[in-house]
C-alpha cells in the first residue's frame, strides 16, 4: 500500500477471505510483490499484516508458516489480524511467539483497533483504522501497465538493437538477413514511446500533486523506483528508435534508388530491345496515299507504347531530381548516371520517332501531291482526246485558254511534286545507321527508287500531253485562222455589196463637160481598183480556208456559200462597172466633140461645112440618152437602174442642153441668114 512501519521498512497486507485460498497463487503472488522493491528496500526489512478477520485459523496458520519459507529473511515482524472473536482456543495449540527463532520472525497476534501500536495510523489504510489513502485497482491497473511498458519496452530495445547493429556490420549477407529477419520490429515504437511518456507523466503527476481528495499521498517506493526505470527505458528507447529511423531512412533511401535503378534499367531494356525493334521493322513510306496513311497509324501505335515509357521516363526523372536535391554525395555519382542514361536513351529513341514521323508525313505529301497531279494530267489527257468541235472562234479561244491554264496547273503540280519529293529524299539521305541501329541502305534504295519512279512517271505522263497541247493547240489556232479567213470573206463579201451598191446609187452623174467626165472616169477607175482588191482578198482567203480545210480534214460551213456570193456579187459590179465605163466613156465622147464643134465653129465658122459632124455629134447624144434609160441586166437575168429616176432625168438635162446648143449650131450653120450674131 505504500505504508512504511516504524523502521522504515515497507508493510504487506495479506488480506484473506472466507473462501478456500490457494497456497500455490499466494506463493507466487509474494514471489512478484517481493520482487517490486529495490534492494534497499527490502534491507530495511518488511511488516506483514496477515487480515484474519474473515478466514480461518488454519488458513492463517498455514500462511504464516509459508512466509517461513518465501521471505524469511526479509520480514522482521508478522502481525496477524484476528477476528474479534477469537478462534477457539486454537492458539494455544500453537504459540507464534515461542517459534520466533525457528520462524525467522516475530508473529503478534492483535486486534484491528490496536494495530496502532505496532504500526502508526497514517501508515495504516482504512481497512485498519488508518489514515493511508490507497486504491488498489489503480495500483494494479498502473502496475499491469508498467509491466507491459517494460516488457514491450525491454523486448523493442533488443530489436531495435539487433537492427541497427545490423546494419552496421559490414558482411553484406550478414546485413541482409538481419534486414530480412528484423526489418521490422514487433511492436509499433511510436506507440510504447507514447505508453511510456503517458505512465512517466502519471507517476510524476501523482508524486508532486497527491490525491483527488486533497489529501497528502506518500509515494510508494515501486513507484519511486519505476519513475527511473521508465525515464531510462524511454532514454535507451528514443536513442535506438532515432538510430532505427536513421536506419530506416537508409534503407528506404537505398531501396527507393534500387528500386529507380530497377525501373531505369526496365525502361532502358525496353526501349533498346522491344521499342527499338519495331522500329527496325518499319522502315518504308508506302507507295500511295492509303499505304502511308496505314503506315502512319502503326507508327501512331508504336508512338502510343512508347508514350507510356516515357511517362515512366518523366515520373523517374521527378524522383531522381528529387534525390539529387536531397544532396547524399553518396549517391550523387551512381543518381546522376543513372539519370544520364535513361535521358540519353529516351531523347535518342524519341529522336527516331520524331524522324520516323517526320518522314512518313514528308511521304504523305508527296504522294497526295502525286495523286492530284495524276488526277490533272487525267484530266487534261481526258479534254485532249476529245475531238474539237466549236461553233465559233470565240468558243475556240475559250477552249485554247482553258487548256493553257490546265496544262500551267500541271507544270505548278510537277513543280510541287519535286520539291516535295526532293525534301522526302533530303530526310532519307539524312536517315543514318544509328537511327534503327542498322545499315538501312538497301531499305532506302527502294524508298528513293520508288519517289524517283514516281517523279520519272510524271514526267514523262506531263511530256506526252505537252505534246498532244502543242498538236491540239496548232489545230485550234488553224481551226481559229479559219474562223477568221471565213468570218473576213464574209466581210470582203459585205464589203463588194457596199461597193455595188454605192456604185449604182451615188455613181450617177456623167459630167458637166468633157474635162469633169474624165475626172470621174478617173475616180470610178480607182473605185474600180478598190473593189478588185476587195475582191482578190476575198478569194485568197478563200483559198485559205480551202487550205486549212484540207488540213483539218474538215469541210467549211461558210465557204461554199461565201465562194458563190462573192463571184454573184462581183460579177454584178463588173457588168455595172463596164456599164458606168461605158456610159462615162459615151459622155466624154459626146462632150469632146460637142465642146470642139462649138468652140471651132465659133473661132472658124468657115471651116464647119460638113452636116455631118453635127449629126454624129446628136446620135452620141442620143444614144448616151438612150442607154440613161436602160437598166443594168445582170448574168442571172435581175436588172438595176443606176441612181433614182430624178438623178438620171438631172444626168440627162445636161446632156440635153449641150444637144441643144449643137444643133442649134447646125441650123446656124445651114441657114446662116436666118441668124444674127446677136441671136
Amino acid at each position: 500500500t505504500g505504508g512504511k512501519d516504524r523502521r522504515s521498512g515497507l508493510i504487506l497486507t495479506i488480506p484473506l477471505c472466507l473462501e478456500q485460498t490457494s497456497m500455490d497463487e499466494l506463493s507466487v503472488t509474494l514471489d512478484y510483490l517481493l520482487s517490486i522493491p529495490s534492494e534497499k528496500c527490502k534491507a530495511r526489512g518488511f511488516t506483514v499484516i496477515v487480515d484474519g478477520r474473515k478466514s480461518q485459523w488454519n488458513v492463517v496458520k498455514t500462511v504464516v508458516l509459508m512466509l517461513q519459507n518465501v521471505v524469511p529473511a526479509e520480514v522482521s515482524l508478522v502481525c496477524v489480524v484476528k477476528p474479534d472473536e477469537f478462534w477457539d482456543k486454537k492458539v494455544t495449540h500453537f504459540c507464534f511467539w515461542k517459534e520466533k527463532d525457528r520462524l525467522g520472525f516475530e508473529v503478534i497476534l492483535v486486534s484491528a483497533n490496536k494495530l496502532t501500536r505496532y504500526i502508526e495510523p497514517c501508515q495504516l489504510t482504512e481497512d485498519f483504522g488508518g489514515t493511508l489513502t490507497y486504491d488498489h485497482m489503480d495500483w494494479l491497473n498502473k502496475r499491469l501497465v508498467f509491466e507491459k511498458f517494460t516488457k514491450e519496452s525491454t523486448s523493442l530495445l533488443d530489436e531495435l538493437a539487433l537492427i541497427n547493429n545490423g546494419s552496421d556490420k559490414g558482411n553484406q549477407q550478414e546485413k541482409e538477413r538481419s534486414i530480412d529477419l528484423n526489418f521490422l520490429p514487433s511492436v509499433d515504437p511510436e506507440t510504447v514511446l507514447q505508453t511510456g511518456h503517458e505512465l512517466l507523466s502519471e507517476l510524476q503527476q501523482r508524486r508532486f500533486n497527491g490525491s483527488e481528495g486533497g489529501v497528502s499521498w506518500s509515494p510508494m517506493d515501486d513507484e519511486l523506483l519505476a519513475q527511473p526505470q521508465v525515464m531510462k527505458l524511454l532514454d535507451s528507447l528514443r536513442e535506438q528508435y532515432t538510430r532505427y529511423q536513421e536506419v530506416c531512412r537508409q534503407r528506404s533511401k537505398r531501396t527507393q534508388l534500387e528500386e529507380i535503378q530497377q525501373k531505369v534499367m526496365q525502361v532502358v531494356n525496353w526501349l533498346e530491345g522491344p521499342g527499338s525493334e519495331q522500329l527496325r521493322t518499319q522502315w518504308g513510306i508506302g507507295d500511295s496515299i492509303r499505304a502511308s496513311q496505314a503506315l502512319q497509324q502503326k507508327h501512331e501505335e508504336i508512338e502510343s507504347q512508347h508514350s507510356e515509357w516515357f511517362a515512366v521516363y518523366v515520373e523517374l526523372n521527378q524522383q531522381i531530381a528529387a534525390l539529387l536535391n536531397a544532396g547524399d554525395e553518396e549517391d550523387l555519382v551512381e543518381l546522376k548516371a543513372l539519370q544520364q542514361q535513361l535521358s540519353d536513351v529516351c531523347y535518342r529513341q524519341a529522336s527516331q520517332l520524331e524522324f520516323r514521323q517526320n518522314l512518313l508525313q514528308a511521304a504523305l505529301e508527296f504522294h497526295s501531291v502525286a495523286q492530284d497531279l495524276s488526277q490533272q494530267l487525267d484530266g487534261l489527257l481526258g479534254m485532249l482526246c476529245v475531238d474539237v468541235a466549236p461553233a465559233d472562234g470565240a468558243s475556240i479561244q475559250q477552249t485554247l485558254k482553258l487548256l493553257e491554264e490546265k496544262l500551267k496547273s500541271v507544270d505548278s503540280g510537277l513543280q510541287g511534286l519535286r520539291e516535295k519529293g526532293q525534301s522526302l529524299l533530303d530526310q532519307i539521305s539524312n536517315q543514318a545507321s544509328w537511327a534503327y541501329g542498322k545499315d538501312v541502305t538497301i531499305e532506302n534504295k527502294e524508298n528513293v527508287d520508288h519517289i524517283q519512279g514516281v517523279m520519272e512517271d510524271m514526267q514523262l505522263r506531263k511530256q506526252r500531253c505537252e505534246d498532244m497541247v502543242d498538236v491540239r493547240r496548232l489545230k485550234m489556232l488553224q481551226m481559229v485562222q479559219l474562223f477568221k479567213c471565213e468570218e473576213d470573206a464574209a466581210q470582203a463579201v459585205e464589203w463588194l455589196s457596199e461597193l455595188l451598191d454605192a456604185l449604182l446609187k451615188t455613181h450617177i452623174r456623167l459630167g458637166d463637160d468633157a474635162q469633169e467626165t474624165k475626172v470621174l472616169l478617173e475616180k470610178h477607175r480607182k473605185f474600180v481598183d478598190v473593189a478588185q482588191s476587195t475582191y482578190d482578198y476575198g478569194r485568197q482567203l478563200l483559198q485559205a480556208t480551202v487550205v486549212l480545210c484540207q488540213s483539218l480534214r474538215c469541210t467549211s460551213r461558210s465557204s461554199g456559200d461565201t465562194l458563190p456570193r462573192l463571184n454573184r456579187v462581183w460579177k454584178q459590179f463588173t457588168v455595172t462597172s463596164d456599164e458606168r465605163v461605158h456610159r462615162l466613156e459615151t459622155a466624154v465622147a459626146f462632150h469632146s466633140s460637142a465642146e470642139k464643134i462649138l468652140q471651132e465653129c465659133q473661132e472658124q465658122p468657115e471651116a464647119f461645112n460638113e452636116v455631118e459632124q453635127f449629126d454624129e455629134i446628136e446620135a452620141v447624144g442620143k444614144s448616151l440618152l438612150d442607154r440613161l434609160t436602160v437598166p443594168v441586166v445582170y448574168p442571172d437575168g435581175s436588172e438595176q437602174y443606176f441612181g433614182s429616176p430624178s438623178d438620171m432625168a438631172s444626168a440627162a438635162e445636161h446632156i440635153r442642153e449641150k444637144m441643144k446648143l449643137v444643133s442649134l449650131k447646125k441650123q446656124q450653120l445651114r441657114h446662116p441668114e436666118a441668124t444674127t450674131p446677136d441671136s
